[in-house]
C-alpha cells in the first residue's frame, strides 16, 4: 500500500512529506523543486489492544506511545502537476508515471490562493483552489483514457470477433496501474455502454477512465496553508465532493522539529500539546502560541488527521496483530504484540497469514482468535483490532 501526494508545484507537498515522514527534503518557492519521486515512510495510529488484554507490549516494528500504535504506511511525493500534464507538459509524463502503484492520493492545495494553475507565486487570495482540484482530477482522467487508447482497436476487435470478458480485457490494459479487476467492473457497473467496446465513443472512454480513477485511486483534499487562508476560501473548499481537511504542514513540521528538540511534548494527530522547556526565547513562544490557536481552530494540525483519512476511510483499512502463541501474546522472540498489519476491511484469516509471509499462508492450516481463544478458519473474517495466531505446515 502505498499514499500518493499529488498537486501542483509549489503548494507545500514536499513540506507535507517532510513532516508526515520526517525525511529531509529539497523545499523552495519555485515550480518543479521535487523532480524525482520522495519517497518514505510515515505512520497511522490506532490504539493498541495491551490494556485490553491486560499485557505490557513489547513492539517490533510498530512503536506503541502511550498506548497508540504507530502503523508505518509508503509515502510518494511526485513532481508537481501542471494544466495538461497528460500530454507532456512540465514533468507531466513523470508525475503520472510515479503515481501508478499509489493506492490512494492525497491531493494537496494551496489553501490561501497565493499560486496560480502554474504554481507560480501570486497575491493570497488571487488564485480559485477550487480550480486546482478540477484540473488534477481531469487531468489523472485524461493520462487513464491515454492509456486505455492504447491498442484499443484491437482490443475490441477482439471482443467484436472471438468475445472474451470486457472487464478482463480491460484490467489487462491497465496492467501495472496497481488497479485490481474488481475495480474496473465495479466501475463499469451502471455505465450503460454499448455491448460492443468497438462502438465506444471517445467520451465514453472518458467517463470509464473517470469511473477508475474514483474506485481505484480515491482522493482527498488537503487544504494546505490553511493557516494563511480566510475562512470563505476554508468553507468555499468543503462544497467539492471530496473530504476537505484543514492543514499547515509548516506549522506540524515545526512542531515535530519542536518534540524532538525536547521543547515541546507532542503526539503526531493530537490537536494539542504541552510545552516541557521553560527557557525559551520570545520568538518561540509567540510561534507556539498561533500554532496552538490553529490546532484549537481546527482541532489539529490536519496532517495526520489526512492520511488517517485516506488509509482508514478511503481504503478502508483494519489493523490486526499476529502472534505465535495466543496465551501471552507473543513472537518466537517472546516479543508481546510483536507486530500491527494494514489489511483490507474483509479480509480472512487466510489473508492475514499471506501478508505475514507467502509460505505461511501457503502452509495455512488454521487459525486462532486469541481473544476469545476460538479456532477459527481460513475463511474467517477479520474485525479491527484482532489478535490472531496463524498455525502453519
Amino acid at each position: 500500500m502505498e499514499v500518493g501526494l499529488v498537486g501542483k508545484p509549489n503548494v507545500g507537498k514536499s513540506t507535507f512529506f517532510s513532516a508526515a515522514t520526517r525525511a529531509d527534503v529539497e523545499m523552495a518557492s519555485y515550480p518543479f523543486t521535487t523532480i524525482d519521486a520522495n519517497k518514505g515512510v510515515g505512520y497511522v495510529r490506532s490504539k493498541c489492544p495491551h490494556e485490553e488484554l491486560g499485557v505490557d507490549c513489547n513492539p517490533n516494528h510498530t512503536p506503541c506511545i502511550d498506548g497508540t500504535r504507530m502503523i508505518p504506511i509508503k509515502i510518494i511525493d511526485v513532481a508537481g502537476l501542471v494544466p495538461d500534464a497528460h500530454k507532456g507538459k512540465g514533468l507531466g509524463n513523470k508525475f503520472l508515471d510515479d503515481l501508478r502503484q499509489a493506492s490512494t492520493l492525497i491531493h494537496i492545495i494551496d489553501a490561501s490562493g497565493s499560486t496560480n494553475c502554474e504554481g507560480e507565486p501570486c497575491s493570497t487570495g488571487e488564485h480559485d483552489p477550487r480550480e486546482d482540484v478540477a484540473f488534477l482530477a481531469n487531468e489523472i482522467d485524461h493520462w487513464l483514457k491515454g492509456i486505455l487508447e492504447k491498442n484499443w482497436d484491437r482490443v475490441s476487435r477482439r471482443i467484436e470477433v472471438v468475445g472474451g470478458n470486457v472487464e478482463h480485457l480491460i484490467f489487462e490494459q491497465l496492467s501495472g496501474l496497481g488497479i485490481s479487476e474488481p475495480k474496473v467492473v465495479f466501475a463499469m457497473r451502471g455505465m450503460d455502454l454499448n455491448p460492443n467496446p468497438k462502438q465506444w465513443s471517445d467520451e465514453d472512454l472518458f467517463r470509464l477512465a473517470h469511473n477508475i480513477r474514483m474506485k481505484s485511486k480515491p482522493m482527498i483534499i488537503a487544504a494546505n496553508k490553511a493557516d494563511l487562508a480566510s475562512e470563505e476560501k476554508i468553507e468555499s473548499l468543503k462544497e467539492l465532493p471530496y473530504e476537505v481537511i484543514p492543514t499547515s504542514a509548516e506549522y506540524e513540521l515545526a512542531l515535530r522539529k519542536a518534540s524532538e528538540a525536547g521543547i515541546v511534548h507532542y503526539l503526531p494527530g493530537e490537536d494539542s500539546f504541552e510545552i516541557i522547556k521553560d527557557d525559551m526565547t520570545q520568538r518561540q513562544k509567540a510561534a507556539l502560541s498561533t500554532i496552538a490557536d490553529f490546532m484549537e481552530h481546527n482541532g489539529g494540525l490536519g496532517v495526520q488527521k489526512t492520511l488517517e483519512k485516506a488509509v482508514y476511510e478511503l481504503l478502508d483499512m483494519i489493523v490486526v496483530y499476529p502472534v505465535e502463541n495466543e496465551h501471552s501474546y507473543t513472537d518466537k522472540e517472546d516479543r508481546i504484540l510483536p507486530d500491527a498489519h494494514l489489511l483490507p476491511r474483509g479480509s480472512t484469516a487466510e489473508d492475514l497469514a499471506f501478508s505475514v509471509h507467502t509460505d505461511i499462508g501457503e502452509g495455512f492450516i488454521r487459525a486462532v482468535d486469541a481473544k476469545s481463544e476460538r479456532i477459527i478458519g481460513r475463511e474467517h473474517v477479520l474485525k479491527d483490532g484482532d489478535v490472531i495466531k496463524i498455525v502453519s505446515k
